[in-house]
């Protein structure tokens, strides 16, 4: 029998993630990346930049997730950065940098806060906001393309961070 919402017997968690989206603007990726962050656990969510839209195109795709999804919206990435760096939080830039590295490559530690940057849909992470981050990581591709859109990205990106959080802190219990 096919799970629904109601029956799934999916436990709910919280990771300490939270997501910087750099300059992202458009409505439905907007949408889809509250339904993701919620689907990952993610702690919060910090839009940052000009022109952020919260209409009706971004709640038909959320599906209502930006209900439960802790946000902010914020006018500069790199002063929202700063401030999670001063605070301990690991920096992880996605983008497709001459020295990234695979996200698979990368361990993510399990006994600190991360940060998750991601990049305008056209532009990428801004070039100030790259020099903060601790370490930048990509997603290895195997076709012609070189490039996913920003909400694809991150889904593989969130699977790869809490696949690692959740097997390191199972195995913790153990």
């Amino acid at each position: 029998m096919q799970l629904t919402h109601y029956n799934s017997k999916f436990k709910e968690r919280e990771f300490p993630i939270t997501i910087i989206c750099d300059n992202i603007s458009n409505a439905p990726n907007i949408g889809s990346l509250f339904r993701m962050a919620d689907a990952f656990g993610v702690e919060k969510i910090i839009f940052c930049g000009n022109n952020i839209t919260m209409g009706r195109k971004m709640t038909k795709t959320s599906r209502a997730t930006e209900q439960y999804v802790n946000y902010q919206v914020q006018d500069s990435a790199f002063t929202e950065v700063t401030k999670l760096k001063e605070k301990g939080y690991l920096i992880i830039a996605l983008e497709i940098t001459d020295n990234s590295i695979p996200i698979g490559g990368l361990l993510f530690p399990n006994n600190q806060h991360i940060a998750l940057i991601i990049g305008d849909e056209n532009f990428g992470v801004s070039e100030n906001v790259l020099k903060l981050s601790d370490k930048i990581v990509h997603i290895e591709m195997f076709g012609k393309n070189s490039s996913m859109n920003v909400v694809q990205a991150t889904n593989i990106a969130l699977y790869e961070i809490t696949k690692q959080l959740n097997t390191n802190s199972n195995l913790i219990k153990e």
